[in-house]
């Protein structure tokens, strides 16, 4: 069940839970615009005195588990959360793990040289019976899956296309 927290509660409940996941573990905040139920969608020309809705910021937080809870932060007191909120960030991510770019360098560098093998032709030649006969059975082998996994990446990339073409 998600806990509804004023603002000063959640910002100290938050530090606890940074502190506490500092070692390991995942933490997920969102921030949403509140709707209530039954309440128009559309924004703008409906609404107060000045033609304007004002609609408050939910924001949730949770280690995915047991822990969740929540808070709204009204449009006049948004700024002044967002700079204890973002300050609380700032102090707490200095534990996030840099990305390790030679890594992915490397994978990047993988894949680009099977991409290429891929779309490289094998060529076969060498005699049918004879001294070389292993070495060409190998190539049409070789042959035989480079044109086994073309035809797979390309059902692969029409499944692609018909699922974004079809997704609005």
């Amino acid at each position: 069940m998600m806990e509804l927290l004023d603002h000063d509660t959640f910002l100290q409940r938050l530090a606890a839970l940074f502190e506490s996941s500092k070692e390991h573990g995942s933490i997920w905040l969102t921030h949403k615009r509140l709707i209530y139920e039954g309440a128009a969608i559309t924004m703008g020309s409906v609404g107060g005195a000045d033609g304007e809705n004002d609609y408050p910021c939910l924001v949730r937080v949770t280690d995915g588990d047991a822990v969740k809870f929540s808070t709204t932060v009204n449009s006049n007191e948004l700024e002044k959360f967002h700079h204890a909120y973002g300050t609380l960030l700032k102090a707490s991510m200095t534990t996030l793990r840099k990305r390790d770019k030679k890594r992915e360098k490397q994978r990047a560098e993988q894949v680009a040289r099977r991409k290429k093998k891929m779309t490289e032709p094998v060529v076969v030649d060498g005699p049918k019976r004879g001294n070389g006969r292993r070495k060409r059975q190998r190539q049409l082998k070789a042959a035989g899956k480079q044109e086994e996994s073309q035809r797979k990446a390309k059902q692969r990339e029409e499944a692609a296309n018909a699922k974004s073409a079809s997704a609005p």
